[in-house]
């Protein structure tokens, strides 16, 4: 076979492959067109279904007037794109993860596939709780705080107290909302991935442990960068986070337990013990080597000459030569 043929051969899998990760990559772009259509013609009722945070926490505050303002006479248009953006993409995702494991999973094996079956499936479940977790605790929280700033207007002896109401724009809303809703999702993924790293290895329950301070201060940092400046937002994210980091340690530590258990029925497992005699016996036998060898370089031993082959200390041979 001639080296043009080897070639080709060879990179035959590659071009199968670029070309089945064109198609998953088309199927998964069609499903997102088609979400982001059926969004767009229903943006209306999506965007009162975000603004259900803001307008229960003014009516608890006695404001029955919950309305956004347009700043910008095309805001309108390009709000109902981002819903449909974002609503497209939710959607679809479902869709594009299984694409991705389509894609995925025939170069896997069938231990690995049930390894990381579990991951693809817990991850838009959990996305999903810290979107939830995010619109129906976090959002009225922090809009109930910035809403405290207002104050009614009045004109008396005393003075004068001009009036401060909220007449919030529309897309400044929508952006807010979904920053909430995307960094609580992404957030709450953390166990996910800590646990699938340490099912591969990656990282170790102590190693997370050893690190706990430095995760802290991590911590504080997302939650000062992905929070609005409110106390309240930025404390309650710090802990979600850091409590979601404890238990992602105790999932890694119950895998690692897992794997020892496995690795103990197949005989495959070794203890620090047992490694620690099996150090101390190959140090003694490096003694013993090195003392054979010292023994070997003595003089005494050497069959070309040493004391025994000098005639001047061999009596016998001094009087033999007189």
């Amino acid at each position: 076979m001639s080296d043009t043929e080897e070639i080709e051969d060879s990179s035959a899998p590659l071009i199968e492959h670029l070309a089945e990760l064109r198609t998953r990559l088309i199927h998964s772009a069609v499903a997102f067109i088609i979400g982001m259509v059926i969004c767009f013609t229903v943006w209306n009722p999506i965007f009162n279904f975000l603004t259900e945070p803001l307008c229960s926490t003014m009516a608890n505050r006695g404001q029955d007037d919950c309305g956004l303002i347009l700043i910008k006479l095309q805001e309108g248009f390009f709000v109902a794109v981002s819903i449909s953006l974002f609503g497209g993409l939710v959607l679809s995702f479902p869709y594009i993860s299984y694409q991705l494991w389509r894609f995925v999973a025939p170069g896997l094996y069938k231990n690995e596939k049930n390894a990381f079956l579990p991951f693809m499936l817990a991850s838009p479940i959990m996305f999903l709780i810290g979107a939830s977790f995010a619109f129906y605790v976090v959002m009225p929280l922090a809009f109930d705080f910035f809403l405290g700033f207002q104050q009614t207007g009045n004109v008396a002896e005393t003075g004068v107290e001009a009036s401060i109401d909220f007449q919030g724009s529309v897309q400044e809303y929508l952006r807010l909302s979904i920053k909430f809703i995307v960094a609580f999702g992404l957030c709450f993924q953390l166990p996910v991935l800590l646990t699938l790293m340490g099912k591969a290895g990656l990282v170790s329950s102590q190693g997370l442990a050893d690190v706990r301070k430095y995760a802290v201060v991590g911590i504080l940092v997302l939650a000062a960068l992905v929070t609005p400046p409110d106390v309240i937002t930025q404390v309650i994210l710090f802990v979600v986070v850091y409590g979601l980091y404890e238990i992602s340690i105790q999932l890694v530590k119950r895998v690692e337990t897992k794997r020892e258990a496995d690795l103990r029925a197949q005989g495959l497992w070794f203890d620090d013990d047992d490694e620690e005699v099996e150090d101390e016996l190959m140090a003694e036998f490096d003694e013993d080597d090195d003392e054979d060898e010292g023994g070997d370089d003595d003089p005494s031993d050497d069959p070309e000459g040493g004391p025994d082959d000098d005639p001047e200390d061999d009596p016998g041979m001094v009087e033999t030569g007189r």
